[in-house]
């Protein structure tokens, strides 16, 4: 039996895009791997702390091989615990809306905190290693505007720092077979319509083989 880890990441719910999409998605799956565990984490329902104090000084004190305070060794405690969902999927669910050329704020605190050394990734002297390799994910990108067609005034070789950023995060943690979906002109009404049928299809078709 496989998990899939499925990352929520707009607080919309049922006026989200990408939370549609990835809905069909879990729908297909579900039908096609009756006996997988599907998790969710919902990014807008974690507790998050904070990066700093004594879960910086952790941080530097693992990098010099320092032991770690007793407080320093609670925070990243909590660092291991928000990573755990990632270390023990077999596969991953990204939904992620378009935020400001970006990513939402609280995906990147999440991704900020749970990417430390010897967590996601290993790092030898010689380069980095993911720790969460083998593992496969799927990403759901929603947009509002254009970003593909010709002559868009959003082009996405300037204002898409969405998808390249995930993708290289995702690589740079191991995770090397990734599947993009992405849902655009979410705000252009029924002009958009045949944006987002297209993207469900998608989205059910790739669960199927999952």
């Amino acid at each position: 039996m496989a998990k899939l880890l499925y990352i929520e990441c707009s607080p919309r719910k049922q006026h989200s895009a990408s939370i549609e999409v990835c809905n069909a998605f879990l729908d297909a799956y579900r039908a096609a791997h009756p006996g997988d565990a599907i998790e969710t984490l919902d990014i807008w329902a974690l507790t998050l702390p904070e990066f700093d104090g004594d879960a910086l000084a952790a941080k530097y004190a693992g990098l010099r091989g320092d032991a770690l305070t007793p407080q320093q060794a609670s925070a990243w405690r909590q660092i291991e615990a928000l990573a755990a969902p990632f270390q023990e999927a077999d596969k991953l669910l990204f939904g992620v809306p378009l935020w400001n050329f970006g990513i939402p704020y609280r995906l990147k605190q999440l991704i900020d905190v749970i990417s430390q050394k010897d967590v996601l990734f290993t790092f030898d002297g010689a380069g980095f290693s993911g720790k969460l390799a083998g593992k496969k994910a799927a990403v759901v990108y929603a947009r509002g505007l254009d970003y593909a067609s010709p002559g868009s005034f959003t082009p996405a070789r300037e204002y898409d720092l969405q998808r390249p950023y995930m993708e290289m995060w995702l690589k740079f943690v191991g995770v090397t077979d990734v599947q993009p979906i992405v849902v655009e002109k979410t705000l252009f009404g029924a002009d958009g319509e045949p944006d987002r049928a297209a993207a469900l299809g998608a989205a059910r078709t790739l669960a199927r083989d999952f």
